[in-house]
Formats: C-alpha cells, structure tokens, sequence
C-alpha cells in the first residue's frame, strides 16, 4: 500500500505552500523597511528573524531537509557547508578590517 503523503501531488502542495510561505515572509520584510513602524534596531533584528525563517521554509519545502532518521547526511552536509562559509566570511572579514585598520 503506497503512503498517501508521497508522490507528485503531495510534492507539488509542499512546493506551493513554501512558495506562500516565502513570499509571504518577503513582503513582510518590505513592508517593514518601506513603512518603518519601529527604529532601526528592531527592524534589524525583525527582518534577520524573517530571514531565518525564510531558510528554514527554503531547506523545508524546496530542498525538502526534514529531521527524519533518513534525512540527517543531508542535515549534517548542509550544517558543514555553512560552517565552512560562515569560517571563510569570518576570517575574510578580520583580513579586510586589519588591513582598514592599518590604512587609517
């Protein structure tokens, strides 16, 4: 007996709803730079909560990364992209500010 939660049509409704989703959190971020109901920090930190949620609809829907026994390579492989990404901006970083540093 086939399981009613796989297949095509499930798959395109889990397309649909991180699509939704995604363009959901999108225009909430606009919404909040164009409108400007708090200051500057808040917003900052509202827009950087909408963002994380928008990755996790993105590795959710799109990518379809779940939390499953089966899923957990994929899991580990992308945790391991992003920290070898977030090591090189952060040692990219220390570069150029040491170098300003020196120039001033």
């Amino acid at each position: 007996m086939s399981d009613p939660n796989s297949g095509p049509a499930a798959e395109i409704v889990t397309y649909g709803i991180g699509y939704v989703t995604a363009l959901v959190l999108t225009v909430c971020s606009f919404a909040l730079v164009h409108w400007a109901p708090f200051n500057a920090a808040t917003t900052l930190r509202t827009i950087l909560g909408l963002a994380l949620l928008q990755v996790v609809v993105h590795f959710r829907c799109f990518l379809h990364v779940s939390l499953r026994k089966s899923a957990r390579e994929d899991l580990q492989l992308i945790m391991f992209s992003t920290l070898i990404i977030a090591l090189m901006v952060a040692g990219t970083s220390v570069v150029l500010l040491n170098l300003r540093h020196r120039m001033m």
